[in-house]
């Protein structure tokens, strides 16, 4: 049976994922999901969505998911080690979705994948993240790592 974390990875929003008001829409250790609906605090200069929206939704789902999966085997989470996002389409309003999923899940590190569309599927951006796993109790910028995928360090 496959366990979707979406609503626990919801009520535990806070920092950035609730400044640019990301929705979890699915959150298992195989596949993440979530939503941003566009308004005026995502634009850059010129209208468009700013390219830091795009990676830090892809770093948002690639370390939640790297977390879960590192805690699911007893280890403290994951922090990011490379974030490499590539822009593929411009958007300027609507709801863009990321998903992603694992290609490797290692001891010690894992690689995620993910892509950003927007409402009609179009592809706006890609990415890749690379996150170290920790282990319980080890330490992140002077304080212990944390114990939920919602608190992993994101960068």
């Amino acid at each position: 049976m496959t366990i979707d974390h979406a609503a626990m990875l919801q009520g535990m929003r806070k920092g950035w994922d609730a400044a640019m008001g990301l929705r979890w829409v699915k959150a298992t250790l195989d596949e993440l999901v979530a939503e941003i609906e566009i308004g005026d605090v995502h634009r850059q200069q010129y209208g468009l969505v700013h390219g830091g929206v795009h990676a830090g939704l892809i770093e948002v789902l690639c370390s939640a998911g790297a977390a879960m999966n590192a805690m699911a085997r007893g280890q403290g989470g994951a922090v990011g080690l490379e974030n490499h996002t590539s822009f593929v389409r411009a958007a300027r309003e609507g709801t863009i979705r990321g998903v992603a999923r694992p290609i490797e899940r290692g001891r010690r590190t894992q690689v995620w994948e993910a892509e950003v569309r927007d409402g009609d599927g179009q592809l706006l951006a890609t990415g890749r993240v690379r996150l170290l796993c920790l282990e319980a109790g080890e330490q992140v910028a002077k304080k212990p790592a944390m114990a939920s995928p919602g608190g992993a360090d994101r960068g």
